[in-house]
């Protein structure tokens, strides 16, 4: 089976990198190869590799500056997403898309199934959710949340980061997820792709924690192995007390019951993938 893999250098795509199955050809596509800004540039490398399946991590990310980039976050996250879509349908590909939480309004006191409508609050949120529409009814649709990994810019290592250079931070405690470790996720990726599946699908690591219950465990799980070297104050604030550009949803957990049926019971505890990531993050940081 030969794979394409695009946003291939960020978080994901690294992930998906460094654990591709041995029956698998990955082709291996950045924004450089494959931008998806670029109808042009998505055509031509589907031209070239006909790949069996295109797992799509590449996305506009940037959530505060797409509330004044909105039409940039469209043109890749739906836009070039749909012409992923159509050039796939004409090759006899499958196209595995990741989307985000940020698709719902937090509005829900129960886990959010694939099946609830998107309802986002933000340009981020509405350029994924029409994303999810241009993709297609053939495509399957990876809901995840909370993304982080030893490699780029994540809330994991800007917080490390915070917290060696401040003696104390404000962190939002009332929004409420759960951190999924780009590894676990990259596992369930590959499982998904041996399979002729369609629709849409959530992945989480198991838990839930608030950005709060999150920084509180970055610190502690690094002081334990070394990576930090002192205890600083955390302290847990309001939303409100913390203005940005988009509006977040305040409860975005995941059902991921029907991934969980359909692959087993695979996901970790997101405290034991934070610790595995850290000691990743130790072991790079030493080299």
């Amino acid at each position: 089976m030969k794979v394409l893999v695009t946003g291939a250098n960020g978080q994901v795509g690294q992930a998906l990198k460094s654990c591709v199955p041995g029956d698998v050809h990955v082709v291996a596509a950045s924004r450089t190869e494959c931008d998806l800004g670029n109808p042009g540039s998505i055509r031509r490398v589907l031209a070239e590799h006909l790949p069996d399946v295109v797992i799509n991590t590449a996305a506009y990310t940037a959530v505060d500056r797409a509330e004044s980039e909105e039409s940039q976050a469209m043109s890749i996250n739906a836009v070039g997403v749909g012409v992923l879509a159509e050039e796939l349908q004409k090759q006899g590909g499958r196209l595995i898309h990741i989307s985000t939480d940020f698709v719902f309004d937090g509005n829900i006191s129960r886990a959010y199934r694939p099946n609830d409508l998107p309802h986002p609050l933000s340009s981020y949120g509405r350029s994924k959710a029409a994303g999810e529409v241009a993709a297609g009814t053939d495509a399957l649709i990876v809901r995840t949340s909370w993304v982080y990994a030893a490699a780029g810019t994540n809330f994991v290592r800007t917080m490390l980061r915070l917290m060696r250079e401040r003696d104390e931070i404000s962190v939002v405690a009332d929004q409420i997820g759960c951190p999924t470790w780009a590894e676990n996720l990259a596992k369930v990726l590959w499982k998904l792709a041996a399979l002729n599946k369609k629709g849409i699908l959530h992945h989480r690591d198991a838990g839930v924690a608030s950005w709060y219950d999150f920084a509180g465990a970055i610190q502690e799980e690094a002081l334990s192995i070394g990576l930090l070297n002192k205890q600083i104050r955390i302290i847990p604030i309001r939303t409100d007390q913390y203005p940005t550009p988009a509006i977040r949803p305040a409860f975005c957990l995941l059902d991921d019951s029907t991934t969980r049926n359909l692959l087993g019971d695979i996901n970790p505890h997101w405290r034991e993938s934070l610790r595995k990531m850290l000691n990743q993050e130790m072991k790079n940081s030493q080299k």
